[in-house]
């Protein structure tokens, strides 16, 4: 459905630190910084962007939104959660563990906010 996703940020190099961490943890390459400043992930023929506003205001979190990051395993989104922290994201709700909701679904979940304040999810679907 989607071919790229971009979130704001107010430091390339901290957000460059951040998700070389958390989603080299998902099996994802480094990102490269593009002649325009932009930190550009490919994976699985995705794109994922990290830039600095481009009306020069500061970035922030969007109210309400979450970006999910799509995991193989549950240690790998423990992996993803433990290299987030470690490379200035901050843990947000409950703990890494599995969420039962009322659809039947089983999924093993992760939250984090990136250093620009960005709401992530770890996220795989055991049953």
């Amino acid at each position: 459905m989607f071919s790229h996703m971009m979130l704001g940020t107010n430091d390339v190099a901290a957000a460059k630190r951040f998700y070389d961490a958390a989603l080299g943890a998902l099996g994802v390459p480094p990102g490269e910084i593009d002649v325009q400043g932009r930190v550009v992930y490919m994976h699985n023929g995705g794109r994922f962007v990290v830039r600095t506003p481009l009306d020069g205001a500061p970035a922030h979190g969007a109210n309400g939104g979450t970006l999910g990051f799509l995991a193989a395993s549950p240690a790998e989104v423990d992996a993803w959660h433990a290299a987030g922290l470690a490379n200035g994201g901050t843990a947000i709700e409950d703990p890494p563990g599995e969420r039962r909701p009322p659809d039947g679904r089983v999924l093993y979940l992760a939250y984090l906010r990136d250093p620009s304040g960005n709401k992530l999810c770890g996220f795989h679907r055991i049953a």
